[in-house]
C-alpha cells in the first residue's frame, strides 16, 4: 500500500494523439493544454518531423527536430526535404522493426519515442518544467500488430519514459484509465464496459464500481483487445479508392511475360509509419524501375510522386475528412489532391462498411471475449462507455447497440479520458491493483 501523492501524471500515448493530465493535492484533474501555432491544443499529435539546417556556421548542417503540431508546419512548408513520421506508435511492440535510418543517423524505436516526449515537454513550457518521480503510462490490451510483443513495446516504453526524467514508471491499461474517468459521474454501483478505440487497437474493460466510506471502490473484471482501429479502417479507403490509381492491380512487362504488380508496395499504406519508411526502402528502388516496365506507367509515377514528395499526410488528411463525413451522412465524396495527382470519388457508407467487415468482426468477437471473461451477461453491464474517435462509426456503435441498446451507452472525453483516468490512477492508494512497473530484465505480464 502506497500513499496518494501531492501530484500525479498520465499519458496517454496515441497512435494518432498524445495527451497529458495532472492531478494536484485536491485530487482534480486537469488536461494539459499546448499553446501551438494555430492555438492551445490538448491532443498533441503523435508525429515528428527530422530536418537537416545549416548550422551556426552556415555550412555544417544541423538536424532539427520537431514533434506534434510544429511537426506538421514543417512538414507542410517544405515536404521535400523532411522526413515526417506518423503514427509510430504502431510498431513498438514489432521485433521486425529494429531502426530506421535519419539523415544518416540510426533510430532505434525508444529514440523516436524519446525525441518525441522530450520536444512535447519543451512546447508545455513551464507545466512540464518540473516533473514528479512518478508516471502512469497508458498501454493497450493489445499492442498492433501481426505478432505484437508486449514485453518489447513496454521495455521500449521504459527507456524512452526514463529519458524524461521519471524514475518510477508504470503501466496501466488504457480502458482501465478511460473507465477511472467515466467513473466520476457514477451516483451508485455500476458495472461498465469501457470500449477505448484509438488509431492501431481497440480495447475493452469491464470494471466494477461500488460507493464505499473510503470514496468508490472499483474491482476489474475482465479485459481484451485488438489489433486493429482507425488505422485499419484508414487502408480499406486507400486500398479501394487510391491505391488503384497508383498502380495497385496493374501488370508489367518483363521480358516476354506479362506480370502482376507486386502487392507489397501497396501494403505499406495499411500504417501511416510505414508509409514513411517506403520512401526509403530498398523497395524504392524496385518502384522507379517498374515505371519504365509497367502498362499503366503514369500510375507507377503517381505512387512515386506520393512517396518521393511526401504527400502521407496529404492523404491522411483526405481519409479522415471521409470517415468523419460518412459517419454523418449516407454518402460523401473522397478528395485527393497534392502536387499533380488528384483522385475524387463518391463513396457510400454501405460501401465502406463492406471494406472495413474483417475489422468489424475482430472488434466484435474482442467484445464477446470481454464479456465471456466477466462471466456477465450483456444484461449485466449496467452502463458502456465509448471513447475514441472511431466510436463515431456507425458500424462500430451498432456492436454495441445490438448487445446493450442505445439507453446504456455514453459516450465523451475522447481525447482526454485515457490521460486523465491515469491520472486519476495514479492516486490510487495501491498501485499495484490498477498498474505495473517493469521489472528489470524480466518479461512483462502475459496480455
Amino acid at each position: 500500500m502506497t500513499s496518494s501523492p501531492a501530484t500525479t501524471i498520465g499519458i496517454d500515448f496515441g497512435t494518432t494523439n498524445t495527451v497529458v493530465a495532472v492531478t494536484g493535492p485536491d485530487g482534480e484533474v486537469a488536461v494539459l493544454r499546448v499553446g501551438a501555432p494555430d492555438g492551445d491544443v490538448a491532443a498533441f499529435r503523435s508525429a515528428l518531423s527530422f530536418q537537416l539546417h545549416a548550422g551556426a556556421d552556415g555550412r555544417t548542417p544541423e538536424r532539427v527536430v520537431q514533434a506534434g503540431p510544429w511537426a506538421i508546419e514543417a512538414y507542410a512548408e517544405d515536404p521535400l526535404e523532411t522526413r515526417f513520421i506518423q503514427s509510430f506508435k504502431t510498431f513498438a511492440a514489432s521485433a521486425a522493426f529494429t531502426e530506421t535510418v535519419i539523415d544518416n543517423r540510426r533510430y532505434k524505436f525508444e529514440d523516436l519515442l524519446s525525441a518525441f516526449l522530450l520536444r512535447l515537454r519543451h512546447h508545455a513550457g513551464p507545466a512540464m518544467e518540473t516533473l514528479p518521480p512518478r508516471v502512469i503510462v497508458g498501454r493497450p490490451v493489445t499492442f498492433a500488430g501481426g505478432s505484437p510483443d508486449a514485453a518489447l513495446a513496454l521495455d521500449r516504453y521504459e527507456a524512452a519514459f526514463a529519458r524524461l526524467g521519471f524514475s518510477d514508471i508504470r503501466y496501466a491499461y488504457e480502458p482501465v484509465g478511460a473507465a477511472f474517468f467515466f467513473a466520476r459521474t457514477l451516483k451508485s454501483s455500476a458495472t461498465v464496459l469501457v470500449a477505448d478505440f484509438g488509431g492501431g487497437t481497440s480495447d475493452f474493460s469491464i470494471v466494477r464500481f461500488e460507493p464505499s466510506p473510503e470514496g468508490l471502490r472499483s474491482s476489474a473484471l475482465a479485459r481484451s483487445g485488438v489489433g486493429v482501429a482507425g488505422d485499419a479502417f484508414d487502408y480499406r479507403i486507400i486500398d479501394q479508392v487510391v491505391s488503384p490509381q497508383l498502380g495497385k492491380g496493374g501488370d508489367y512487362r518483363t521480358f516476354d511475360k506479362v506480370l502482376p504488380i507486386p502487392q507489397r508496395y501497396y501494403a505499406a499504406f495499411a500504417r501511416w509509419d510505414q508509409l514513411a519508411l517506403l520512401r526509403t526502402s530498398r523497395d524504392m528502388r524496385d518502384i522507379r524501375a517498374l515505371a519504365k516496365t509497367a502498362l499503366e506507367p503514369a500510375k507507377i509515377d503517381r505512387l512515386i510522386e506520393v512517396l518521393d514528395d511526401n504527400h502521407g499526410h496529404a492523404l491522411y488528411q483526405a481519409v479522415s475528412r471521409l470517415k468523419f463525413d460518412l459517419s454523418h451522412s449516407e454518402a460523401a465524396t473522397f478528395a485527393f489532391a497534392a502536387g499533380s495527382i488528384h483522385i475524387e470519388r463518391q463513396v457510400l457508407r454501405s460501401e465502406f462498411e463492406a471494406w472495413i467487415a474483417p475489422e468489424l468482426a475482430a472488434i466484435e468477437a474482442a467484445v464477446d471475449e470481454a464479456i465471456r471473461q466477466s462471466g456477465l451477461g450483456p444484461d449485466q453491464i449496467d452502463r458502456v462507455f465509448l471513447t475514441g474517435g472511431t466510436s463515431f462509426v456507425p458500424a462500430v456503435r451498432e456492436i454495441f447497440h445490438r448487445r446493450f441498446g442505445p439507453d446504456r451507452i455514453e459516450t465523451g472525453g475522447e481525447f482526454e479520458s485515457i490521460a486523465s483516468g491515469l491520472a486519476l490512477i495514479g492516486r490510487e492508494a495501491d498501485l499495484d491493483l490498477w498498474s505495473e512497473r517493469r521489472p528489470s530484465g524480466r518479461a512483462a505480464k502475459p496480455d
